[in-house]
């Protein structure tokens, strides 16, 4: 056996080792939902569970489901307004600049660096005054606008590295601003769309400052809820368990049915950054 081979089997097993170490509070989460509250204790922690119960599942549904459809009226609607607003903040920050524009990019680019707590307060006042405190509305408005900078830093990257040459050509075939982008721009850019959607869904769909602030229980997304699901007095670990898988539930199927354009689009947008 060449030495070569060993390092290869050497190198495989240590991952194969780091990646079930990385999985182990997956299995915990795992067993854990499917057990009773009596095979909960710290000397079964790591057993598996003697029959299937599925308490923990009927009462997470119960429990999260009415919170489910908030999260989706939040994150759908936010994800796409923030992908649209960022796609043409990148195509005119780096295809029609005028004076001022790489200032204002580096404002915007600021944006990303603020934290929400330090400015929670003056927020709630804003909200409330334009009647938008305790709403699905309201949560949009803040995600769209927080999550702009990110967004259109990952467009203006993406949108760099198309030749000036084919604007020109659009140009003298009789295309305008709009028309250059819904034609060109934007077809040339669906890796582009499908990273920054997944960036976007993801960290909305698990927020949980502004979400805990800005609602109430009626209008509360489902991670809000989810913490909820802990007792005053027990706590009730299966239940839990299984209203953390639920609630990932989402977002790990993003990642399973679109994972590879993901890849597919930040590898597209390091060549050609």
């Amino acid at each position: 056996m060449t030495q070569k081979r060993v390092q290869r089997i050497a190198l495989y097993a240590g991952l194969t080792c780091l990646a079930l170490l990385f999985l182990v509070p997956v299995y915990v989460l795992l067993v854990t939902s499917f057990k009773g509250l009596d095979e909960i204790t710290l000397e079964r922690m790591w057993a598996l569970p003697k029959s299937l119960d599925w308490s923990g599942y009927r009462e997470a549904v119960s429990k999260l489901y009415p919170h489910l459809s908030n999260s989706f009226l939040l994150a759908i609607p936010a994800t796409l307004l923030s992908a649209l607003f960022g796609s043409m903040n990148g195509y005119v920050l780096s295809k029609w600049q005028f004076k001022g524009s790489n200032a204002l990019f580096a404002l915007m680019l600021f944006g990303m660096f603020i934290p929400y707590q330090s400015i929670l307060i003056p927020l709630i006042q804003f909200m409330q005054r334009i009647h938008l405190y305790n709403s699905i509305p309201g949560l949009i408005l803040i995600h769209v606008v927080y999550g702009l900078p990110v967004c259109t830093l990952m467009f203006r990257n993406f949108y760099v590295a198309i030749p000036n040459e084919m604007l020109e050509a659009a140009k003298i075939d009789g295309c305008g601003f709009f028309g250059i982008y819904k034609n060109m721009m934007v077809p040339l850019s669906v890796t582009g769309f499908v990273v920054v959607g997944i960036w976007q869904f993801t960290n909305i769909w698990n927020e949980f400052l502004f979400a805990v602030t800005m609602t109430t229980q009626k209008q509360q997304p489902i991670m809000v809820a989810l913490q909820n699901l802990s007792g005053s007095q027990i706590v009730q670990w299966n239940v839990q368990m299984a209203g953390a898988l639920l609630a990932a539930l989402p977002t790990l199927l993003v990642y399973i049915f679109l994972g590879r354009y993901f890849i597919r689009g930040l590898l597209a947008g390091s060549i050609k950054g």
